[in-house]
């Protein structure tokens, strides 16, 4: 059961790091002046965190059906908030990987162009000496940057909404697994409602967060506002959605017990 925990955690973890990583994938179009470039071309890193997220669920499951009674709920509960917590790690280490993704996504849509397509820019960055070559763009994150992050300048309701959806999107699938072990009866219906409850946080980014950056995004295209102000965008909405996954932690036993009693009230 540790392995299983183990395995899950980690492909939690790959996920939220790439997702955290979107955020900076503007700032490499903006460094290149290719922004539609940088958006298709992330769109194959994503494949990479649907796969991991489509093994993860299944084996997540597999905890629920663990649960044989009452005894076993405070077990479940643990390794759910271990998963919780491998969300906040791999939020962090995507932070921390911001500077160096960067660098490299900008040198990745350079040789994009010079291939033409992305089987041939693979087979031409897979060479030993191309590999070698991209240790020069891994930076180290700096104090520095952390210094130059404020609030103001950028909208508190944008990183509340930001919050608000990453709580909701992390906390929602783990939530109903354990309210449906608390009513075994209604498990059925309360497993279903996961896709309701991610379908709001995705509706809130879809809606009220990314047509936020995007319109910055094309201000600093046209020079109307500064790099500096999308970098700190960035840099706030990244400091959010980590304490989107801090708060998943405390949401998780109330969201279920929220989730169990709402479906008790379905006729």
């Amino acid at each position: 059961m540790i392995e299983k925990l183990l395995i899950i955690c980690v492909f939690v973890g790959i996920i939220h790091m790439i997702e955290t990583l979107a955020y900076s994938v503007r700032l490499a179009g903006l460094k290149t002046r290719k922004l539609v470039v940088a958006l298709s071309l992330f769109n194959i890193i994503v494949i990479v965190s649907r796969t991991a997220n489509m093994v993860q669920a299944p084996l997540t499951g597999k905890l629920g059906d663990a649960v044989q009674s009452k005894e076993d709920l405070p077990v479940l509960l643990h390794q759910l908030q271990t998963i919780l917590l491998a969300a906040s790690i791999g939020t962090i280490a995507g932070a921390l990987l911001i500077p160096s993704f960067v660098s490299i996504f900008s040198r990745m849509i350079s040789h994009l162009e010079v291939a033409g397509s992305v089987p041939k820019m693979m087979k031409n960055i897979a060479s030993i000496h191309t590999l070698e070559k991209a240790k020069k763009h891994v930076k180290r994150p700096r104090w520095i940057m952390l210094s130059q992050l404020r609030i103001g300048g950028v909208p508190k309701r944008l990183l509340l909404l930001n919050l608000m959806a990453t709580t909701i999107y992390t906390v929602g699938v783990l939530s109903t697994l354990y309210a449906s072990t608390l009513e075994p009866t209604l498990s059925k219906s309360i497993l279903m409602s996961s896709g309701l409850i991610n379908g709001l946080a995705m509706i809130t980014l879809a809606v009220f967060v990314d047509p936020q950056v995007a319109i910055l995004t094309e201000k600093v295209m046209k020079g109307e506002s500064t790099k500096q102000s999308m970098n700190k965008m960035v840099g706030t909405l990244v400091i959010s959605r980590l304490c989107g996954t801090v708060c998943a932690q405390i949401l998780l036993v109330p969201a279920a017990l929220y989730i169990a009693w709402i479906c008790k009230l379905i006729p």
